[in-house]
């Protein structure tokens, strides 16, 4: 594998290279490029965090991502209609996201792995049990507990990833992050300009068959290309991992774009701001990133 510092040099390059060609484009062009636009800002926001990870210890890549799943989860709960009894959970909701990661920090993956699910599940009606409302008590509740699972739960999978290996860790976010980003764009590029059949119209209007089959196919290529200079795969895995975080990309957008659509019903307006938002953004990094690490755990004893 390369080394990590010549990794982060030819990132950057990249990434310069594309956002000088994006902008010279921009002034040559009508069309809407926005979503590409977007992307290059996360990119670059990706490759900051990816700098601390490597030039600084791992506490403070904890914290920085702790501070990403905190404006994460801050944006989502912008979407609910809340009620004066709502505050309460949604403070113990925030309280969650530094255990989260304090068990991240001493390498616990037992708490790590049920904290959320069960016991923040079962423990979040109490605010509300305390502050006797029952109006709205499930929608409060199921919201507030998605909200904890894609922000929070998925999200922290990031950190986890230089715990469960020291030696591969830092390689395999970067990995996990590029060809996240690589299919989000493909899929979105040749679903705008090429795409004709859309899947599902109500939850995405913009996602089409033929988006999704480039992005999937594109994906695989550049996992094949990356995977020996990144990762420790074998020829398989290192395909695989490209179609795997491909299609757990697909179902991230396709979810959290259903989710906006139904806490924003009847709020045209502000669906439409947010259609630029941050959680935008990382909707399918909060679910590839930990079915990636689930899968590559229970195949691989490096994880």
């Amino acid at each position: 594998m390369l080394e990590r510092h010549v990794i982060l040099i030819i990132i950057f390059l990249v990434l310069f290279l594309a956002h000088v060609v994006f902008t010279i484009l921009m002034k040559n062009s009508r069309n809407d490029h926005r979503t590409i636009s977007q992307r290059i800002k996360t990119w670059w926001g990706m490759f900051f965090i990816f700098c601390i990870a490597i030039l600084f210890n791992p506490f403070i890549t904890i914290l920085s991502l702790m501070i990403l799943c905190f404006f994460s989860l801050k944006e989502y709960f912008s979407l609910i209609k809340t009620r004066k009894g709502d505050r309460r959970i949604f403070l113990w909701a925030y309280l969650a996201i530094p255990i989260q990661f304090y068990w991240i920090a001493i390498g616990w993956y037992g708490m790590f792995i049920v904290f959320i699910p069960v016991y923040v599940f079962l423990l979040l009606p109490i605010p509300r049990l305390l502050g006797k409302g029952t109006v709205g008590f499930l929608r409060s509740v199921s919201s507030t507990q998605w909200g904890l699972m894609l922000m929070v739960f998925g999200l922290s999978h990031l950190a986890y990833y230089q715990i469960a290996s020291p030696t591969y860790g830092s390689n395999l976010v970067l990995f996990l992050i590029v060809l996240t980003q690589v299919n989000d764009v493909v899929q979105h590029l040749v679903s705008v300009y090429l795409g004709k059949r859309k899947i599902i119209p109500s939850a995405n209007q913009h996602v089409t068959w033929e988006g999704f089959l480039a992005g999937l196919v594109v994906t695989a290529l550049v996992s094949y290309g990356l995977f020996h200079y990144l990762t420790p795969f074998n020829l398989l895995y290192g395909i695989l991992s490209g179609i795997i975080i491909s299609i757990a990309g697909f179902f991230g957008i396709l979810t959290v774009s259903v989710l906006r659509r139904d806490l924003l019903i009847g709020d045209t307006a502000k669906l439409d701001n947010h259609a630029e938002s941050y959680l935008t953004r990382i909707d399918s990094l909060a679910y590839t990133a930990p079915i990636f690490f689930h899968i590559t755990r229970y195949y691989f004893e490096f994880m």
